[in-house]
């Protein structure tokens, strides 16, 4: 049986939930997943990992999606493929007061699912809120928590928001590496010292990144494929599912401005496959 957190232990401030979940007291493992096509292999993965395939239930957030309650459907569609039908679920509103009864529900869930789609409009929901203290409880607890494409990018503490500063008029994407052009706010934090990039071989994010990596020297950077996911255990990660994941460290701390252009020396760039590991230190 879990133990419970009294909710009032936890309503102290964002820092401090932060900083008790980012210790190694944290019990819970993420699945990071990149967006894409969730194959069945990687819900079962998922499912077994988070252990409902025996007892306990799913609890799906799909407040990043401009249609949440389809979102909810095709989520509980998933874990049906992967044999689980004890999935719950709520679109929790801005600005509202969150049912008691649903926040008992989310904190108590053995796995949390957070569905894609604007990773700012569920932000926009939870930040500073019961919901959020809620999920850092269930983390904190040994529960799993998952997310896909922007329920990916959520997880850390600073968060990309896929907005640009500049050339806000184009739809090409970071076609560039320039200074104070990624928008970065405040995510989760279940994860800190690290900002995660989704859909990021397939939709060619590698200039968002490095980027990101430049202008963030502390920050492991880490941007995940489509049908891939990495598994957090502490400081441990592991890559699943069909493809790569990439991680950019910027150790010297570089940082050169040119006519709005960025340079750096020594960046680190890795690309791990399925079944590799690697370490957030």
């Amino acid at each position: 049986m879990k133990k419970i957190v009294p909710l009032a232990t936890v309503i102290l401030s964002t820092f401090c939930i932060s900083c008790t979940v980012n210790n190694r007291s944290a019990d819970g493992t993420l699945f990071i997943i990149g967006g894409g096509e969730r194959t069945t292999e990687m819900m079962n993965e998922l499912v077994d990992l988070s252990g409902t395939r025996n007892e306990g239930y799913i609890y799906v957030l799909p407040m990043a999606s401009s249609l949440p309650d389809s979102a909810l459907i095709w989520a509980r569609y998933d874990f049906m493929a992967a044999g689980i039908t004890r999935v719950k679920g709520y679109n929790f509103r801005q600005g509202e007061t969150p049912p008691k009864p649903q926040i008992d529900s989310l904190r108590n869930a053995k796995l949390i699912y957070i569905s894609g789609g604007d990773q700012s409009r569920f932000m926009s929901v939870v930040l500073n809120t019961t919901v959020m203290d809620a999920i850092h409880e269930a983390y904190q607890n040994g529960s799993v928590i998952s997310g896909t494409s922007a329920g990916a990018a959520v997880m850390s503490k600073k968060m990309i928001t896929g907005n640009q500063k500049k050339h806000m008029e184009t739809d090409a994407g970071f076609v560039t590496i320039e200074a104070d052009n990624i928008e970065i706010t405040q995510g989760l934090g279940l994860l800190e010292n690290v900002i995660i990039d989704q859909h990021f071989i397939k939709r060619q994010r590698l200039n968002r990144l490095v980027a990101a990596s430049v202008e963030n020297p502390d920050e492991l950077c880490v941007g995940i494929d489509e049908s891939t996911a990495i598994v957090v255990k502490r400081k441990n990660v592991r890559v699943t599912g069909a493809g790569q994941v990439i991680t950019i460290r910027n150790p010297g701390a570089v940082r050169r401005v040119q006519n709005g252009m960025l340079g750096t020396d020594n960046l680190r760039l890795n690309v791990y496959l399925p079944g590799e590991s690697f370490n957030l230190d």
